[in-house]
């Protein structure tokens, strides 16, 4: 059927596309990146989950670029992750119909 081949042919892009999304967010540094004024002066931490655990890592005094760079970095990361969740709901929907589920 001709249906099923480009319904084929889509879930491969699909996974294709979730997969660059991955790749793309492990780019990126992962952390939220926290303001601390001490001394009347700011310091900048990266705050990352270890398990249970959070851990604040010294990245040190940041000039604007720098810091514009972790600000995109956690946009990017809300895109992507946001794009992923709806690649996800495409594949499902995809495997379903090619498998011949009713979808809800």
């Amino acid at each position: 059927m001709f249906i099923i081949g480009m319904l084929k042919e889509e879930l491969e892009n699909s996974v294709r596309a979730r997969d660059a999304f991955i790749r793309a967010m492990e780019k990126l540094p992962r952390g939220s990146l926290v303001r601390k004024v001490i001394g009347g002066h700011q310091y900048y931490y990266l705050a990352q989950r270890e398990g249970r655990k959070v851990r604040f890592n010294y990245v040190g005094k940041l000039n604007e670029p720098e810091l514009k760079r972790y600000i995109d970095a956690k946009e990017y990361r809300v895109r992507y992750r946001r794009q992923i969740s709806e690649i996800d709901k495409q594949i499902k929907f995809i495997n379903k119909v090619i498998s011949g589920q009713k979808s809800a």
